[in-house]
């Protein structure tokens, strides 16, 4: 699904040139779930941001499907991130004017599905994350748990091949955010595939391979065993 080759960006001022990332070659096949891990300023979201086409290397190789998105405009990076790739954030990134179900039927509406196709397939992303009972519900009335709930339902809904994570649990408590990882790693095992980027290690434990990072460079990989 996903390889890059010496993938480097920098950070210029006038008298200092930072390395964010530093020469990362990374596979990423369809059905990993990989969490990628470090401390602060390591690079971590550096990379998910290249990997989710919103960020630009400086230098290197990123294919995506084959295909080199180093050489891509950014309408065709639109248009991969639209159809392949869903996100998830810590801070949810919610529409709070927006209720749950319309929250959730926003990127099909991007994607030009028409009224009662969207309704079909919201209907069975609310009732597989069990949050239909919370669809007329705005954002500020739920809890944490149920905001990443719906993030992740979002982000989902296009049928995305790969979903991206931002620390999806750095803003809950203990209960739910295994609650979260629990659904991302069913997503996993129904054939999602999921890079994220995490400071837990209970989180990385749900993953299969864990990338450590550090001052922008890959230092290691380990696999986990399979939940």
């Amino acid at each position: 699904m996903i390889e890059t080759i010496e993938l480097t960006k920098t950070f210029k001022t006038e008298s200092v040139e930072t390395f964010a990332l530093r020469n990362v070659n990374l596979v990423v096949e369809k059905g990993d779930f990989i969490a990628i891990m470090g401390p602060s300023g390591c690079g971590k979201t550096s990379l998910l941001n290249i990997l989710g086409t919103i960020d630009d290397s400086t230098s290197g190789k990123y294919t995506f499907f084959g295909q080199d998105v180093c050489n891509l405009n950014e309408k065709q990076k639109t248009a991969i991130r639209k159809r392949n790739i869903g996100f998830v954030f810590q801070n949810f990134n919610l529409i709070e004017e927006l209720t749950v179900y319309e929250n959730i039927e926003l990127p099909l509406q991007y994607l030009g599905w028409k009224k009662k196709d969207r309704k079909q397939r919201v209907d069975e992303v609310i009732d597989q994350l069990n949050i239909s009972h919370r669809k007329n519900l705005f954002p500020v009335q739920l809890s944490g748990g149920q905001q990443q709930r719906v993030a992740v339902a979002r982000a989902i809904i296009a049928k995305p091949p790969l979903l991206l994570a931002d620390e999806p649990t750095g803003n809950l408590d203990s209960m739910h955010g295994e609650e979260v990882m629990t659904l991302l790693n069913e997503l996993n095992k129904s054939g999602t595939t999921i890079i994220m980027v995490t400071h837990s290690q209970r989180d990385a434990s749900y993953a299969r391979r864990i990338i450590h990072l550090f001052d922008g460079q890959i230092i290691n990989e380990n696999l986990n065993k399979i939940r």
